[in-house]
């Protein structure tokens, strides 16, 4: 036996993260506000048009005593009862639909912050269980300089709340092969063997015999990836040996 088809009421939402009071959802097609679905059987597009009154919202199959209606999201929030059938079958042909709106589907949602939660505990965990080397690696990376002058309690602590509130942020740094080279180049600038110079644009060689300029930040470049992938270059290598040398010497 055919199972009958089940009607249930529907909620919709606007996408924005700050809905307004009152929003109005182009309902009718037009030349300012085109509603139009592309029948595949047909090959045609068909404008649409809500009316509460006909039975589908396709306006070239509706009678001419279709009673128009504005459609509203109160709070960023619709609510269309399993016996307007015809709203939902608008608002799922509706272009705007996965763009503008969407429908509430809580399954959808649990889901996705699910995935969201584990992450994040993914992240704790192995943000907790990192050696202490490792941690101070992804601080100076994630925290920035201002490592050096923290105790190991407040940076385990920094971290952790980092792992938890930017998770993927996090993992992805862990993972990151350049994470060992862009470390050391941060204690490059920690020693004092380079500096910036010109509002942080450049780079300079900072030793005794040395003050010449390694090369320049591009504009919107993290200047700490730049050096690490000028140094894994032939023309960089030695210099980065060298660095890496006065470094081990100083740490003695």
């Amino acid at each position: 036996m055919k199972k009958s088809k089940e009607y249930v009421d529907k909620f919709y939402r606007l996408k924005r993260e700050v809905a307004p009071l009152s929003y109005m959802l182009a309902s009718r097609n037009s030349s300012r506000y085109p509603l139009l679905h592309f029948d595949e059987d047909e090959g045609v597009n068909k404008p649409l048009r809500y009316a509460r009154n006909q039975k589908t919202p396709f306006e070239d199959e509706q009678d001419g005593n279709a009673i128009l209606e504005p459609i509203v999201f109160e709070d960023g929030v619709l609510f269309v009862p399993k016996n307007n059938q015809v709203l939902q079958k608008f608002l799922h042909l509706h272009p705007q639909n996965g763009n503008v709106f969407e429908e509430v589907n809580s399954a959808r949602d649990a889901a996705e912050e699910l995935e969201v939660v584990e992450l994040s505990l993914e992240a704790q965990i192995q943000a907790k269980n990192l050696s202490l080397e490792k941690m101070l690696s992804v601080s100076r990376i994630l925290l920035g300089s201002g490592v050096e002058k923290m105790s190991t309690t407040e940076i385990k602590r920094d971290i952790l709340l980092y792992a938890k509130q930017e998770p993927e942020d996090f993992l992805e740094t862990l993972n990151d092969p350049m994470l060992e080279l862009q470390d050391t180049v941060f204690k490059f600038f920690d020693a004092g063997f380079i500096m910036f110079r010109n509002n942080q644009r450049d780079v300079y060689f900072n030793l005794p015999k040395n003050k010449k300029k390694i090369l320049t930040v591009p504009f919107g470049e993290d200047a700490n990836f730049i050096l690490a992938s000028y140094f894994q270059s032939e023309d960089g290598i030695e210099t980065y040996k060298a660095l890496q040398k006065r470094l081990k010497d100083k740490q003695k």
